[in-house]
């Protein structure tokens, strides 16, 4: 396997203190602190990645990339060795000036994460810009441990995104999910369709300018993403949450006149229709065009909170929309109420909503299809952290971090399968989301205890020692830039 070797240009400050050896978040399964020195990452440390690491190398360390032999003698050295293992697992060790980190590509992602606290966070016996002598060997639990960020009611820029794919390899995480359109826009270049982003790409929840990706935002996006073992799934909300397309191409709807513009937040009032004869043409195109820029497994087509469709009629459109994702090359995620129409077996499902009828999931997971699971009470990290909270809604409930990090994925729905269930992924909808600092505010800290749900076995995880850790973050996450809501339950009173 090609190695290439690098060089850093920077150090780190670290800030902060501990009350635990290893303050890592998702808790590893196994981690020690050995006998050995602390190796300083100093801008004479060299590195050696396989060439797909180097741009997360060279994020996590502050390096660039060296023609030849260094000009400095290497105080340090940090390698990265593909041992060509399937999955995520990992193993670090440091010491003596030697960082190494063994796995297959996505394990060592992982492992860079891992390194990127170990150096950031201050540590017994390791100052800052150190990494202690240490033995770490980890796996994750799930092989899905994804966010869905909502970029349709407010719109977030990709420098934004950009940040909040940062935090997620930072913790583990690796699927990225764009709620790319819904009522208040369309957020996606559509170029079989441009009135979509001419249009309703201007338009968002509140009243605001919108905006919306182009096709080059969108791409360097997910190379940004691939770049930190990340994936990017995207989503076009159909046959609901659709006014913004209807706004738009006045062909979509009943009067064949263009729907009024919604800037506010309710749902369930929108829907394609499946006898219009504009409706399948216009699936055709949209998804043609975002699977022709998506390298990624998945098409995200939601299916959810269609109220005022009847039932033959929604599983017509259903079968429609995962036929026309099958025409693509691609396979299709859908919000869970679309398991009663019946799906193929290469089906995603997003469970969210555990009041309803499980029997169609089962018997989706039964036919072949996996299961992620979001459930609003959890992971829905737009609800407010409390009562009368700045920022969110209550409806599934108050949502602390603790909420988010107490339960058992395997048990949240026991009548699934287990090997059906893939994953965990929490969700940021925007309805009272507009600046990045609110978005941030809502992640932290409940983001990084999903991380902890996914990543982590069940028996490894303990809410007071993950307080404990978490709150070694803090200092981090405002080096970083990263606001956060001081959490009772992880800061204290």
């Amino acid at each position: 396997m090609s190695q290439v070797a690098y060089a850093a240009t920077s150090s780190f400050n670290v800030h902060g203190s501990i009350r635990v050896s290893l303050p890592l978040v998702p808790v590893p399964s196994e981690a020690m602190l050995t006998g050995g020195a602390p190796t300083v990452l100093s801008s004479a440390t060299t590195l050696t990645a396989p060439l797909e690491l180097g741009a997360h190398a060279t994020a996590v360390l502050g390096v660039r990339a060296q023609t030849g032999r260094p000009q400095a003698e290497a105080s340090s050295a940090v390698v990265l060795i593909d041992d060509e293992r399937t999955g995520a697992g990992y193993a670090l060790e440091a010491s003596d000036g030697r960082v190494q980190i063994t796995g297959g590509r996505d394990g060592l992602h992982r492992g860079l994460g891992t390194l990127a606290q170990l150096r950031d966070l201050e540590l017994p016996g390791a100052p800052a810009g150190t990494v202690p002598a240490v033995r770490i060997a980890d796996e994750p639990r799930f092989a899905h441990r994804g966010l869905m960020v909502d970029i349709a009611r407010h719109f977030f820029a990709p420098r934004t995104l950009e940040r909040v794919i940062d935090l997620m390899a930072l913790y583990g995480l690796n699927v990225l999910h764009l709620h790319l359109t819904d009522d208040q826009g369309w957020r996606i270049e559509t170029p079989s369709r441009p009135e979509l982003t001419e249009i309703s790409g201007h338009t968002e929840a509140g009243g605001g300018p919108g905006g919306f990706l182009t096709t080059a935002d969108y791409t360097h996006l997910i190379d940004y993403a691939a770049d930190r073992g990340i994936d990017v799934v995207p989503e076009i909300d159909m046959p609901g949450h659709s006014n913004a397309a209807m706004h738009a191409v006045g062909a979509l709807t009943e009067t064949g006149e263009p729907a009024a513009v919604d800037t506010g937040t309710d749902v369930g009032f929108s829907m394609l229709r499946l006898d219009n004869p504009a409706t399948a043409p216009f699936l055709a195109d949209v998804f043609a065009d975002l699977a022709a820029i998506t390298p990624g497994q998945y098409l995200h087509v939601g299916g959810d909170e269609v109220w005022k469709m009847g039932d033959e009629e929604y599983a017509g459109f259903i079968d429609l929309l995962t036929r026309t994702v099958a025409g693509t090359g691609k396979s299709p995620m859908l919000w869970g109420e679309a398991a009663v129409a019946g799906l193929p077996g290469d089906a995603l499902i997003q469970l969210w909503d555990s009041t309803k009828d499980p029997a169609p999931i089962v018997a989706a997971a039964e036919q072949g299809a996996r299961v992620v699971l979001s459930p609003g009470k959890r992971v829905y990290l737009d609800m407010q952290y409390h009562e009368g909270y700045r920022l969110g809604q209550h409806w599934a409930g108050y949502v602390e971090t603790r909420d988010s990090y107490e339960w058992d994925p395997l048990e949240y729905a026991p009548a699934l399968p287990a090997e059906s269930v893939v994953g965990v992924e929490a969700a940021l909808w925007t309805e009272t989301i507009v600046t990045e600092d609110d978005l941030f505010t809502m992640l932290l800290p409940r983001l990084a205890a999903v991380a902890e749900v996914a990543w982590s076995a069940q028996q490894d995880r303990d809410f007071d020692n993950f307080a404990i850790r978490l709150r070694a973050h803090a200092p981090l996450w405002a080096a970083r830039g990263y606001a956060f809501h001081p959490s009772p339950q992880v800061f204290g009173d």
